[in-house]
């Protein structure tokens, strides 16, 4: 988990939405306290599940090519 202070946050707060979307918990401090985490939408984690059980029966049933699964692996990846 990586921590920013609260004016740091304000300035990159873009780019730290990014990296919480692939999944990385960030801290933001004032003056060195802990005072709020970014972390992942609950939502968002569950339908990335729903997305790679999907994912996974399909493989099973040897529906996609390999095109399709190198594309996942690599989306995986991230």
């Amino acid at each position: 988990m990586r921590e920013f202070g609260i004016y740091e946050a304000k300035t990159k707060l873009a780019d730290l939405i990014k990296q919480v979307q692939q999944g990385e918990r960030i801290t933001i401090t004032n003056r060195g306290e802990p005072v709020a985490d970014l972390v992942p939408s609950a939502s968002h984690a569950a339908h990335q599940t729903r997305e790679a059980i999907v994912a996974i029966k399909a493989m099973r049933t040897a529906a996609i090519d390999q095109e399709q699964f190198s594309e996942m692996r690599q989306r995986g990846r991230r």
